[in-house]
């Protein structure tokens, strides 16, 4: 390919229209067409990454095998592309701020006054050229966090208004706005849209494609109307209209043309029909289930469910692997007691706790595994969810009494979860905990060699406490096993309970791994052992 395509995705009326998924589902259908793509997200908040951030202000931080803590978008496009993202792929005004200045201290700028254009706007031209760069790409789309017409995001919208002017065809603007439908009118209103392009023109941008979020369909005459006053062709006026799911939105966009008019207007070849034979497959069966079981979410952080973005979605993806539909049941764990937790935990095929940080709701989240550890119900626990099981099994099996983790009481007598050597000097929160893809080498003949089929896998991290190995054979001895290792440091990475028909915790996170086309396999499993469970109390 002559060079590389950059692809930029606006939004406009209102934030939460869906940028992520729109540009995820071009993405998509390019990727099957034979190109090759990448996604990167520009927020244009002041934080260096997510990782500080409270999840009900900005729901899950993913993180990718290179160990950047990244906006939950990044998840959306790994599970449609299947391909892994990295620290090049989010970018946030405070990286970008950050390194303009530390290259003014260093005295790159030869005294030159630094200012918001050229310098701030070069160093985001610099990034979003970063990934097209490396030669493998044929697009890099790029989605802008917020909505045109904030303050924060003019310095993107400038970057994106001259990378127009420097590159050409070779630049292509997608904007997403809003055709609300109001009822007491009893039609949809184009104004919104005219004036969110009105704003994007204000900032010297036109865009290329109109994609238009309805709950209604478009007719001709709407759409002639919208291409009239925003000046674009007709044919690039898209409707986007409320799916239900989010895994029919590269059909719709398909049925739509929005990947032809992208190939057509950036002068590319128009490759064979995209090849979605796999994705219509996982559709189908996610739309025909055999049956259904009822997961428990235990967590605190439940009442905002992007908190929990990535374990949602791997549940999708496991039901469909299972031909069964998994109803996911948001529990809040300080809702939990020893004497409430039956009724709660009540009608469950399996439960799943949650990763986390802080004490809030961790007696809820340990009082839930004893009830499903002695009544053999399938159990996942995830990072905190993990070593809660192994507080609750030090306490209830090994009777170390108060045993628990020092980051919740750093004076228990018995720390079976501790701090990790390498975190104890530091102070800083931002970016500083393990992150990122470790290996893990499983032993043979356990459960968790079952689900893996392997005896090296790597998985991603991201935290700062660990299984405390001064009692791993006390644990071993009387049941918990510890069948995944770290071996380069001798860090436990799962445990599991050899009387229990399926209990597996990981320090791990499965859930940033799980894909459209390769469902994370314990995951699978356990929806596997839910179903089980679930014949086996019906019958």
């Amino acid at each position: 390919m002559a060079s590389t395509k950059y692809v930029f995705v606006t939004g406009g009326v209102a934030s939460s229209l869906g940028k992520g998924i729109i540009s995820a589902s071009l993405a998509k259908l390019l990727q099957a067409r034979g190109f090759s793509v990448t996604i990167q997200k520009l927020d244009p908040y002041i934080n260096i990454d997510p990782g500080t951030l409270n999840p009900y202000e900005h729901g899950e931080c993913f993180v990718t095998d290179d160990g950047a803590e990244t906006d939950l978008d990044l998840g959306h496009y790994e599970r449609y592309l299947n391909v892994p993202t990295s620290q090049a792929n989010n970018v946030t005004t405070g990286r970008i701020y950050q390194e303009v200045i530390n290259k003014e201290r260093r005295g790159v700028y030869l005294g030159q006054t630094v200012q918001v254009i050229p310098h701030i706007t070069d160093e985001i031209k610099r990034r979003i050229k970063l990934l097209g760069n490396e030669g493998k790409y044929d697009f890099v789309l790029t989605e802008i966090g917020g909505t045109v017409g904030d303050i924060e995001s003019l310095p993107y919208i400038e970057a994106v208004r001259q990378m127009r002017w420097e590159i050409g065809s070779d630049c292509l603007v997608i904007h997403l706005t809003l055709v609300p439908y109001l009822a007491a009118a009893g039609e949809l209103k184009t104004k919104p849209t005219q004036h969110s392009v009105k704003a994007l023109l204000e900032q010297g941008v036109q865009p290329d494609i109109l994609v238009c979020r309805t709950e209604k369909h478009l007719s001709e005459g709407m759409r002639n109307k919208i291409a009239l006053f925003c000046n674009v062709d007709p044919t690039a006026v898209i409707e986007s209209i409320d799916a239900e799911s989010i895994y029919d939105v590269p059909l719709l966009m398909h049925e739509e043309k929005l990947d032809l008019e992208v190939l057509e207007k950036m002068r590319m070849p128009v490759l064979p029909e995209p090849d979605l034979a796999t994705w219509k497959e996982f559709l189908k069966r996610l739309k025909n289930p055999e049956g259904e079981i009822t997961i428990g979410l235990i967590g605190k952080y439940v009442e905002l469910k992007d908190a929990y973005k990535s374990i949602n979605e791997s549940f999708v993806h496991a039901g469909a692997a299972n031909k069964y539909k998994v109803i996911v049941k948001a529990i809040h764990s300080e809702l939990i007691t020893p004497d409430s937790v039956a009724a709660v935990l009540k009608g469950l095929d399996g439960i799943l706790v949650a990763p986390g940080f802080g004490s809030r709701g961790i007696e809820g989240k340990i009082e839930a595994i004893r009830y499903v550890r002695e009544n053999k119900i399938p159990f996942l626990g995830i990072c905190l969810g993990m070593q809660c099981a192994v507080i609750e099994f030090g306490r209830n099996v090994l009777g170390l009494k108060d045993a628990h983790s020092t980051e919740m009481d750093s004076e228990t007598p018995f720390p079976v979860i501790d701090i990790m050597e390498e975190q104890k000097s530091i102070e800083d929160m931002g970016g500083t905990m393990r992150l990122g893809s470790y290996p893990c080498t499983i032993e043979k003949g356990t459960k968790t060699f079952d689900v893996y089929g392997s005896v090296d896998i790597a998985e991603r991290h991201r935290h700062r406490y660990e299984f405390n190995n001064h009692f791993i054979e006390q644990y071993q001895n009387s049941g918990m096993i510890t069948p995944g290792i770290n071996t380069r440091n001798n860090l436990v990475e799962i445990i599991e309970l050899i009387d229990h028909p399926w209990f597996i915790g990981v320090q791990f996170h499965p859930e940033y791994r799980s894909t459209v086309a390769t469902p994370h396999p314990l995951f699978v499993s356990f929806v596997k052992a839910a179903i089980k469970y679930h014949s086996s109390q019906n019958k």
